[in-house]
C-alpha cells in the first residue's frame, strides 16, 4: 500500500495517519499546543525548511485541524490556531509525550511537566472507559468490527 492511499482504508488509525503521520506534523501540533501561532515562530522553533512547513501547515488547514486567522492587514499575515478538531488531539499528543517521558526522558527526567490547574498536581494522562471510568488496559478491551470493515476484509 502507498502512503497516499491511507485515507482510503477502512481503518480510523490509517485515516488519521494520512493527516498526522509524519514527524513534522506532530512537532507542529506540539508547538501549536504550546501556543506557537505564526509561521516564522514555527520555523524558528522547529528549524524546519520553509517549504516543508508551508506544506504541513496547509495540510493541517485543509484537514480542519488548524485554521488561518489574519492578524495583520498590510501586508496580510496569518496565524494558525487549533480548531476544535485540533484541540481534540490534545489527549493524543499528551499520551505520546507521556510515552516518550516513560521510555526516553533520560536521567534528568521529563523536560516538561503538566500541572492540572483544578487540583494543582502534576498530571499524567490515563485512558478511561467513558461509562465506568476505569482505566482501559490493552488486555481488558475487546474490539468489535463494524459490518463495513468485515465486508472490506472479505473483499481484499
Amino acid at each position: 500500500m502507498k502512503w497516499n492511499e491511507l485515507s482510503d482504508q477502512h481503518c480510523s488509525l490509517a485515516r488519521s495517519l494520512a493527516v498526522l503521520g509524519d514527524r513534522w506534523t506532530l512537532m507542529i501540533l506540539r508547538d501549536a499546543f504550546l501556543r506557537v501561532r505564526r509561521f516564522d515562530d514555527f520555523q524558528a522553533q522547529l528549524g524546519i525548511a520553509r517549504r516543508v512547513l508551508q506544506e504541513r501547515l496547509a495540510g493541517l488547514v485543509d484537514a480542519g485541524v488548524l485554521e488561518k486567522v489574519p492578524y495583520q492587514e498590510r501586508p496580510l499575515r496569518h496565524e494558525y490556531r487549533l480548531t476544535q478538531k485540533g484541540l481534540d488531539l490534545y489527549p493524543v499528543i499528551l499520551s505520546l509525550v507521556h510515552w516518550g517521558d516513560t521510555y526516553y526522558a533520560g536521567e534528568d527526567g521529563p523536560p516538561v511537566r503538566f500541572h492540572h490547574k483544578s487540583c494543582g498536581h502534576t498530571a499524567e494522562p490515563v485512558l478511561t472507559c467513558s461509562c465506568c471510568r476505569e482505566a482501559l488496559r490493552p488486555r481488558e478491551v475487546q474490539p468489535e468490527f463494524s459490518e463495513a470493515l468485515k465486508l472490506a476484509l472479505k473483499t481484499t
